[in-house]
């Protein structure tokens, strides 16, 4: 992340006596210029900056080979560096601008429009990815759920069953048949 060379791991060959015989050498992805190897230490570097969204893996092979006859003392290895993912991604909502209508006297819960953000970090690998929701202004008339951006009910523990807690609406831009929505709960 700085201007340093990062260091990325060590090779070593159980060949390697110490004594400066062996060299080490790199081929693959970015071999030789994103990567480079001490050829005595089997030292390995990056030598700039990886976005893991540009490429979130490399592949690299290893050779150790005798310094003087230039022949390998152990067989080729391949070896895979996975770049680890930093929140360096800000969301980006899918819309500039949402616009929705609710009437007058509409019931608390009612619901106004969804918002969705996408974020192009790493959602297999810590929170970067993960977005949460909140409404800037226009409390306490308007709120947003925020882990989904949408739906949020409340009902009193005493109500009976059948009682309405609130409603959710989709809209289908096809026509006749294809216009036709069927809702359903997938959890609980």
């Amino acid at each position: 992340t700085g201007s340093d060379y990062q260091y990325v791991g060590k090779l070593h060959s159980d060949q390697d006596r110490g004594d400066g015989s062996l060299k080490y050498i790199l081929s693959g992805d970015g071999a030789g210029d994103l990567f480079i190897i001490n050829e005595n230490t089997g030292d390995i570097q990056a030598t700039k900056r990886l976005d893991r969204e540009e490429k979130p893996v490399y592949i690299l092979r290893a050779q150790a080979i005798n310094r003087r006859t230039g022949r390998p003392v152990e067989p080729e290895s391949e070896f895979i560096i996975k770049i680890h993912d930093i929140n360096d991604n800000e969301p980006i909502f899918t819309k500039d601008v949402y616009t929705a209508t609710v009437p007058e006297m509409s019931d608390v819960g009612t619901f106004v429009v969804q918002v969705t953000a996408t974020d192009a970090d790493d959602p297999t690998y810590g929170n970067s990815a993960k977005v949460v929701y909140s409404i800037l202004q226009g409390q306490p008339y308007f709120s947003v759920e925020s882990e989904t951006g949408t739906y949020q009910f409340k009902t009193p523990e005493s109500s009976p069953p059948g009682t309405p807690i609130g409603r959710i609406k989709a809209s289908d831009a096809d026509m006749g048949e294809n216009a036709e929505i069927e809702y359903s709960i997938t959890e609980g």
